[in-house]
């Protein structure tokens, strides 16, 4: 998507680096084979969503954007094809 500004923000740098943390860690401990360590790094990649999310409502995400040509209308669904 050239000229998309998706993901650059500081929610999404920091909830993809500590989940890219946490997909280091499950791998390193899934081949010493430590299902314990695994399943913390899973939680750290669970944590790394969390803390994008958390970031992005606090107004670090990407801002919504509307098309000028279909502003959206209070309380309605944008329109839908009928086939």
């Amino acid at each position: 998507m050239a000229g998309s500004s998706h993901g650059h923000t500081p929610a999404a740098w920091t909830g993809v680096i500590i989940s890219f943390i946490g997909f280091c860690v499950a791998s390193l401990f899934m081949v010493v084979a430590s299902p314990v360590g695994f399943w913390v790094g899973m939680g750290i990649v669970l944590l790394g969503g969390v803390v994008g999310g958390i970031m992005s409502k606090m107004g670090m995400g990407q801002k919504p954007h509307f098309h000028p040509l279909n502003p959206p209308a209070a309380g309605r669904e944008p329109a839908r094809a009928e086939s």
